[in-house]
């Protein structure tokens, strides 16, 4: 039945690995629990999630995150960000998400930043 599906509309499609790669392995995959966690903040308080759901999203971030990986590699960094994964969404067709996801990213940083401030002012008395 998902087979007469068009690969864009079918998820289960587009996020199998081409032939030729490898599946991702489980130990790759975020635990289970962890992802329901973070979806359950996003959803309505009486929202019920499916374990395929939960699978799925693991499997997601998964893949999204071993392309920005990928992208750290050739560049030879190890550590990933923002920006990485910003570019792995774009690479991988999901640049559509792209401009609220760096607004979120900006507002994110700005408020982390303000709320490590204080915290160095009180370092910097401590040392002096």
């Amino acid at each position: 039945m998902l087979d007469d599906v068009p690969a864009a509309a079918n998820p289960a499609v587009a996020l199998t690995p081409p032939l030729g790669l490898p599946a991702l392995d489980k130990e790759r995959l975020l635990p289970i629990a962890n992802v329901a966690r973070l979806m359950k903040r996003a959803l309505p308080e009486n929202a019920k999630i499916a374990k395929e759901a939960k699978e799925c999203v693991s499997e997601f971030i998964s893949f999204v995150t071993s392309e920005a990986a990928e992208r750290c590699a050739m560049e030879k960094r190890k550590t990933v960000s923002g920006e990485d994964i910003l570019a792995a969404l774009e690479s991988l067709g999901f640049d559509n998400y792209n401009r609220c996801l760096k607004v979120y990213l900006q507002k994110y940083r700005e408020n982390t930043k303000a709320d490590r401030l204080p915290l160095r002012e009180e370092e910097e008395r401590v040392v002096m």
